[in-house]
């Protein structure tokens, strides 16, 4: 008899050895397995553009690990957003609600954390419900919800904590007289660290995820793409970036490296699924913190990271979940960054806490094929240029730089048709929808920091 038995061999063994009461046990065992809840592989890219892997439309290079990983499961055309910048994004992520319901939610983004930027103590997070489902939890690489060690994500539910807490770090370490922030933290602590940091964080997610037993939730938030937009064995370059907030470096082909870079790190961790046989037990999502930079693709659409046009919100997104998600398959349903908490923990066989409702969408009938896709309606805000928008159905209310427009974006992907003065009943419905949802939020203060694109791209002058 080999290493692995049949049941009928099994029956045959213990007959002759008298260990027939074995084979209940192991039938339990075999249940229990095929119960235990799937493994979650999540994995953020940042500032990522809606067209910037070849399976959306990159033209100048090539993603064959994420465009494989699409033809293995389900491809979103209308994925979005909770934000156009990223630290908003990551709270709605985390919460499974609109970030504009916790004070922290207001900074667009976190850029000098204050004290008051975390999240609540005690608030639920999507790890912390997971974890109480019987999850190890971790997060490596950027984490974005505030500095202090209080507001670590340790203290949210994540088991374990690898990477950074600002909004932008070096792709490499630099020397100590450098004042561009370099330092990596884990759990709580100060590490040394060598290499280019989009493998290292790679790397420790290898390591974490062949070092513990039991379904895991790994929250993968890659720095890439973005700045400071440095390629891989570019040292030198590296070391020329002396503040966060510089956008005067950077090119094309720097950030077409960094993205098939990414790819490559993300085909890594792929393998290393398959090499544990975990591929087959394991959701894996990949999207993006909000829409792409200056180098990144958007189309169809118009407007970058920092503005509600579809551009700065629309994202990639691609789920996996073989025998449950079908392959190779393009789906329209509309998904943004908070429905990921009610859609995994449902996944995993849990649900939110009912004290902390989710404004997100348990999504997983559409994405299973047990349901049809349905209309969404889906409010943002973003403080710089008094920016307002809501996509109900497939007409969106946009107010930006003191103008208000109407866009169907069935017909109009590029917001360019105002249909505002052909529409009027619609344009003031929409436009009272999110008055009314606006009132139900915190209001901003004259404190909270907002990025306004205009005083950074020299094509919004």
């Amino acid at each position: 008899m080999g290493v692995v038995a049949t049941r009928r061999e099994l029956l045959r063994s213990a007959a002759g050895l008298g260990l027939a009461g074995m084979i209940p046990a192991l039938a339990g065992c075999s249940e229990a397995k095929a119960a235990q809840p799937p493994n979650i592989l999540f994995i953020l890219a940042d500032d990522l553009g809606y067209a910037d892997l070849s399976c959306y439309g990159r033209r100048d290079y090539v993603t064959p690990h994420l465009d494989t990983l699409a033809s293995q499961g389900v491809r979103l055309t209308q994925g979005y957003a909770n934000s156009c910048v990223c630290s908003s994004t990551r709270i709605g992520l985390v919460t499974g609600r609109y970030q504009q319901r916790l004070v922290v939610g207001l900074e667009e983004p976190i850029t000098t954390p204050k004290p008051t930027d975390m999240l609540p103590a005690g608030h639920p997070t999507i790890a912390s419900l997971l974890k109480a489902q019987g999850y190890r939890t971790a997060l490596i690489g950027k984490w974005h919800i505030g500095g202090a060690p209080a507001a670590a994500p340790t203290n949210y539910g994540y088991d374990h904590f690898y990477g950074y807490t600002g909004g932008g770090t070096s792709y490499y370490p630099l020397s100590a007289a450098n004042p561009m922030p370099d330092d990596l933290i884990s759990n709580g602590s100060p590490v040394a660290w060598n290499g280019y940091l989009t493998d290292v964080l790679a790397d420790e997610a290898v390591r974490w995820i062949t070092g513990g037993w039991g379904p895991f939730f790994l929250s993968m938030h890659f720095n890439a793409p973005h700045a400071p937009w440095t390629a891989p064995g570019d040292m030198a370059g590296a070391a020329l970036w002396t503040d966060a907030l510089d956008r005067n470096r950077g090119n094309l082909d720097a950030f077409a490296k960094i993205v098939v870079n990414l790819d490559q790190n993300i085909g890594k961790i792929l393998a290393t699924l398959d090499a544990l046989h975990l591929a087959n037990d394991t959701i894996v999502v990949f999207t993006s913190d909000n829409g792409g930079e200056r180098f990144s693709e958007m189309w169809p659409f118009t407007g970058v990271k920092g503005e509600l046009l579809e551009g700065g919100l629309r994202v990639p997104l691609i789920l996996r979940w073989p025998g449950k998600i079908a392959p190779a398959t393009t789906s329209p349903q509309v998904m943004v960054s908070m429905d990921f908490l009610p859609t995994l923990l449902a996944a995993a066989g849990g649900a939110p806490d009912p004290a902390f409702p989710s404004d997100g969408e348990n999504l997983l009938p559409v994405l299973t094929g047990a349901s049809a896709p349905h209309p969404r309606k889906l409010f943002w805000r973003h403080k710089a240029g008094d920016q307002a928008a809501v996509r109900d159905g497939d007409w969106k209310y946009l107010r930006l730089g003191g103008k208000e427009h109407l866009f169907d974006l069935a017909a109009d992907a590029r917001e360019r048709a105002d249909r505002s003065a052909d529409e009027p009943a619609r344009f003031a419905q929409l436009r009272d929808a999110w008055t009314a949802w606006n009132a139900g939020m915190l209001p901003y203060s004259a404190a909270n920091f907002t990025y306004d694109v205009t005083q950074v791209d020299a094509d919004r002058y």
